[in-house]
C-alpha cells in the first residue's frame, strides 16, 4: 500500500464492501486493509466518513465478512424493492407482491438465526431451504388467521393489527407449488418465490447453495449473520419469532460451523 493515500485507501476498502462475495481470505490487499482498519482508529473513523459521504452505514469490518455495509435512505447503492423485483424477475411488482417478498427474507432470517445466541456467535451457521421457509411461514399464517379472527369477534379493527397481520391472507392463498410446462416450479408460487429470493440473497454473497435438497438447500454466511443482527431489531422480526413457528430442533434449522466449507 505505499503511494497510497489513508482517503483512497478507506475508498478501496469500501470498494471491497460493495462487492458481494469478496471476502479477506481471498485477496492480500483486502485482508491487509482490514487489518489497518482495526488497528488504526485515525483510519476507521476516516473509513467511516467516506462510507458516509456515500451513504453507506459500516456495520462491521473483520476479517471473516470482510466490510460489511448498509446503505441508507436516498444512496445511490440502497436496493429498493422495484429493483429487487427487476434483479429477481418479478413479474408482478404490485404492493401485494412487495408484502409477500417481505416476509419471505423476514422468514429466511428468522430461520437462519432463530435464536440471540445465534447472532452473538460468530462461529454459528445457519441452514435454511425453500420447502422449510414456506413450511414455516404458512404456519405462521394459520396462527395469524386464527389471531385475526379473533380480534375482529372482539370488535378490534384489523387495520390496528401489527405487521405481519397485515399480510398473512395474501401469502395464504398463494399456492405453494405448481410445475411448468417443462416441468419447472412456477414463479408464481410461494416456492418460486422463495427460491428467487435465495437465489438472490447468494448473489449478494449471504447465502451459500449446498444442496438441491428440500427445493434447495443454502448456508449462511458472516456477512448474512451481521446484517441480521440489524434487523433483528426490527418490530415484524420479532413478532415472527414470537408466534413460536421457527423450531431450533429441526436439524436443517442450525448447523455447527463446518471449517471444511469455505465463503
Amino acid at each position: 500500500m505505499s503511494g497510497v493515500t489513508d482517503t483512497e485507501a478507506a475508498a478501496r476498502l469500501i470498494g471491497f464492501g460493495l462487492r458481494p462475495k469478496q471476502v479477506p481470505a481471498r485477496d492480500t490487499a483486502y485482508a491487509d486493509l482490514v487489518r489497518k482498519y482495526q488497528a488504526d482508529g485515525q483510519f476507521k473513523q476516516l473509513t467511516h466518513a467516506v462510507a458516509a459521504g456515500l451513504g453507506l452505514l459500516v456495520l462491521e469490518v473483520n476479517q471473516q465478512a470482510g466490510a460489511v455495509l448498509a446503505a441508507g435512505e436516498e444512496s445511490a447503492f440502497e436496493i429498493k424493492m422495484d429493483n429487487y423485483a427487476r434483479q429477481s424477475k418479478i413479474r408482478e411488482r404490485r404492493e401485494t407482491e412487495k408484502v409477500m417478498h417481505g416476509v419471505i427474507h423476514l422468514a429466511t432470517a428468522a430461520l437462519a438465526f432463530p435464536r440471540p445466541d445465534d447472532l452473538a456467535n460468530d462461529t454459528y451457521i445457519g441452514r435454511v431451504s425453500v420447502e422449510q421457509i414456506d413450511s414455516v411461514v404458512r404456519e405462521a399464517c394459520r396462527i395469524l388467521d386464527e389471531r385475526a379472527a379473533q380480534a375482529e369477534s372482539n370488535g378490534d379493527p384489523l387495520s390496528d393489527a401489527p405487521e405481519l397481520e397485515q399480510a398473512w391472507r395474501v401469502y395464504a392463498r398463494r399456492p405453494a407449488a405448481a410445475a411448468t410446462k417443462d416441468g419447472r416450479l412456477a414463479p408464481d408460487t410461494t416456492r418460486g418465490m422463495i427460491s428467487r429470493a435465495l437465489r438472490f440473497l447468494a448473489e449478494q454473497g449471504f447465502l451459500v447453495h449446498i444442496s438441491s435438497d428440500r427445493g434447495g438447500t443454502y448456508r449462511t454466511t458472516p456477512r448474512y449473520q451481521i446484517q441480521v443482527r440489524e434487523l433483528a431489531a426490527d418490530r415484524a422480526f420479532g413478532e415472527l419469532l414470537d408466534l413460536d413457528v421457527v423450531a431450533v430442533a429441526d436439524d436443517v434449522g442450525t448447523l455447527r460451523a463446518d471449517t471444511s466449507e469455505t465463503l
